[in-house]
């Protein structure tokens, strides 16, 4: 794979991440809306799959892979981390409902969110699989954090703040505005320099893309060792996160039930995450098979307290 060929699909994301910027512009994002793109975006992969197959000969002349490999396993891949930032997805909602960011300024951080894990797991695909299993250790290390995360939650009576540990490094260095300022992160206030509620929240997002990037790109090279296929898959999956997730807030805003469900939810991610490796790690299919249960769950719930609730009122 050539360097030009690099920069030419580096392009092609600058662009697409563009594209993703003016359909989310002014802040609202409908679930209507939200769930055509997100269609849009899963078409999109498979219009690149097509186009592996067309011109993979152009792509890689030196590969290994033939047109039909190549596709199967970016097909593959994509699927695989698609399923996996499922998981980004309910991280985000847990963020974004403690620090009470306004759903107006919501689409900004998801974009600094999602900017930031196409980065980290750029370097991480070229960092390799192989020094990354040198380092799995440090994926213990966040799976305790979230575990621990998710029973503060469930334990958390709105009396108190679950502060996570960069908040904590943040607060420590600097002062912090008392409210948000728009998208921006910084500001002044009397001559003095602070950083916004927001700087905080796009740092914790970046923290959890650290964690997220550790599981699941060892998850892909495990699909291909390519470098192009994993950073293909990568960058498409991540793309369509956004539009995923106003699917997803459009649902869970309504639900009385939702902080147990996330609760339940961070304790099962980082359990899952201690299993990697190991004889009893979690399948994707079954993990998002738990995801998808817990919150129909919650929802289900939700919908006969409501209905309870109208019932005693009447």
């Amino acid at each position: 794979m050539t360097s030009t060929i690099y920069l030419g699909f580096a392009v092609m994301t600058l662009a697409l991440v563009a594209l993703d910027i003016w359909q989310t512009r002014g802040g609202a994002v409908s679930i209507k809306k939200a769930a055509i793109w997100s269609l849009v975006w899963f078409a999109l992969a498979f219009v690149f799959a097509a186009a592996i197959y067309v011109y993979w000969d152009f792509y890689a002349p030196l590969s290994d892979y033939s047109a039909q490999k190549a596709t199967v396993a970016f097909v593959t891949g994509y699927l695989l981390e698609k399923s996996l930032s499922v998981d980004n997805l309910f991280v985000f909602a847990i963020i974004f409902h403690q620090y009470a960011v306004p759903e107006h300024l919501r689409p900004r951080a998801l974009l600094w969110g999602v900017i930031g894990a196409l980065v980290l797991r750029a370097i991480m695909i070229a960092v390799g699989a192989q020094l990354l299993e040198q380092y799995h250790w440090v994926l213990y290390l966040f799976a305790a954090f979230l575990i621990w995360t998710g029973i503060q939650l469930a334990r958390d009576k709105g009396e108190e703040e679950v502060n996570p540990v960069p908040e904590r490094i943040i607060r420590r260095f600097f002062s912090v505005s008392e409210g948000y300022q728009g998208n921006k992160l910084f500001t002044k206030e009397n001559g003095k320099r602070l950083v916004t509620p927001m700087f905080i929240v796009i740092t914790v997002i970046a923290f959890m893309d650290v964690m997220f990037a550790l599981d699941s790109i060892p998850a892909i090279f495990a699909v291909t060792r390519e470098p192009f296929l994993v950073l293909a898959a990568n960058v498409f999956a991540l793309l369509g996160l956004r539009s995923l997730y106003f699917v997803l807030q459009g649902m869970m805003d309504k639900f009385v039930y939702l902080k147990p469900a996330l609760s339940i939810i961070m304790v099962f991610i980082g359990t899952k995450m201690i299993l990697v490796g190991t004889s009893w790690e979690v399948p994707t299919w079954l993990s998002l098979t738990v995801l998808l249960v817990v919150m129909t769950g919650a929802v289900f719930a939700s919908i006969v307290k409501g209905k309870n609730k109208v019932l005693a009122q009447e």
